[in-house]
């Protein structure tokens, strides 16, 4: 999106000064020349959008995926880890670990889950 505001920006010049004549030749009034700059504007800029596949709410789409995921991932943790004291599923929290943390109640002592899981994160938002 970014590399096409010049182009962008110069088709609006080229036709804000095509309507201005136009309107001139016509008689348009100063209103019925924006509708017209506005609607030929709005197609110029979506046959640029398709022509460089590049529309703008495909990059709103990784948010509109991952939010919901995020709040759905957190509320289940919450749920596990919260509500489930003293019952089954605690009992295979606290053994069904693997690697160095055999226990998934207790804190990470090394640190290393947080720190991979945030560089992974920073990863996926950079990449």
């Amino acid at each position: 999106l970014e590399n096409l505001q010049p182009e962008i920006k110069e088709h609006a010049k080229r036709l804000r000064y095509e309507v201005s004549m136009r309107g001139k030749q016509l008689g348009w009034s100063e209103k019925v020349a924006r509708l017209h700059f506005a609607k030929n504007m709005r197609r110029i800029v979506t046959e640029l959008y398709v022509r460089d596949n590049c529309h703008p709410f495909k990059a709103t789409l990784l948010l509109w995926v991952q939010v919901p995921m995020w709040v759905c991932v957190s509320l289940a943790l919450r749920n596990c880890s919260v509500g489930a004291l003293g019952s089954a599923v605690q009992e295979q929290f606290s053994s069904g670990g693997a690697l160095w943390f055999t226990d998934l109640t207790a804190p990470d002592s090394t640190w290393i889950l947080p720190v991979s899981l945030g560089l992974v994160n920073l990863l996926v938002v950079e990449v």
